[in-house]
């Protein structure tokens, strides 16, 4: 309309009018294009800072180099976005209908990805709290293995028989968790039976020696000493329960070393293992 009413006045031979409306027009067009261009400088030093502030973030978190470099790079498309919206609108362009297309192709492609962004929002949580990291031992969803690598959709698990299973991150942040590396120090627990009429006294004296000679069992504090003590009068046996205190990465050598010493240690002493047995009587007919 603008370019045929100025071809009109210029055919009329108005050129006083024509010259007139041009320099409006490249006076509202210069004013347009320095909003934009201020916009683009204003909004590129603000992503450029954001995307600082994101780095740093990620960074103090020691979050995994190569999610930190995703999300820096999802950041900083997400940001670019907006800015050269901003621009466009800078310049006079209409960005309503822009920005309804955008947001309509933004709900098809969620509900086409929905699962995936549940695990993708997974990770996020996962990433910020922590509940595990790499190298930590974890049990959930009755899996047990060596966390292996944290993705932005799977958690990859190691199997102690070294099987890799990935584990949407969707579930697992709503799951049940139970990590056994994050502690310096865990419990080991044995349930011991004994022959009825073994010296209960004698017994745990045998094991608290034992466990005083084992450098990798913990002697103190007071509440993580070895400790023995009479569990239950069973069928066939008086049954001790023993636990002793290990450092975390010791439990495993210690639950089945100290087993076999157990073992050998009663066996030398004489003290008796028993193991459930049934006396049947016969009855001879007269």
């Amino acid at each position: 309309m603008i370019l045929q009413a100025l071809t009109t006045e210029l055919q009329l031979g108005k050129l006083d009018q024509f010259l007139a409306r041009l320099i409006d027009l490249s006076i509202t067009a210069g004013k347009h294009i320095l909003t934009a261009v201020l916009v683009y400088v204003v909004g590129r030093f603000l992503v450029n800072l954001i995307n600082r502030l994101v780095r740093g973030m990620l960074e103090r978190r020691h979050i995994d180099v190569g999610v930190q470099s995703f999300l820096r790079s999802m950041v900083n498309i997400l940001l670019t976005v907006l800015l050269i919206i901003s621009v466009i609108g800078a310049l006079g362009v209409n960005t309503t209908s822009f920005a309804a297309l955008l947001a309509s192709a933004g709900v098809a492609v969620g509900m086409a990805l929905s699962g995936n962004l549940q695990n993708f929002a997974g990770g996020i949580v996962i990433l910020l709290f922590k509940p595990y990291r790499v190298g930590d031992t974890i049990e959930v969803q009755g899996l047990t293995g060596v966390v292996r690598e944290v993705q932005i959709f799977h958690t990859i698990l190691n199997t102690f028989d070294n099987k890799l299973i990935y584990i949407p991150n969707g579930s697992l942040s709503t799951s049940v968790v139970v990590n056994y590396s994050r502690e310096g120090a865990r419990r080991v627990q044995w349930t011991i039976g004994v022959d009825y009429g073994t010296d209960i006294s004698r017994v745990r004296q045998l094991l608290l020696t034992l466990f005083q000679s084992d450098a990798r069992i913990m002697q103190e504090p007071e509440g993580r000493k070895p400790f023995v003590g009479l569990d239950a009068l069973a069928d066939s046996s008086v049954n001790l329960v023993v636990r002793v205190w290990v450092k975390t990465e010791a439990y495993w050598d210690v639950y089945y070393d100290l087993h076999q010493q157990i073992y050998e240690l009663f066996n030398r002493e004489g003290i008796g293992i028993p193991f459930p047995q049934t006396v049947v009587h016969l009855q001879r007919e007269a």
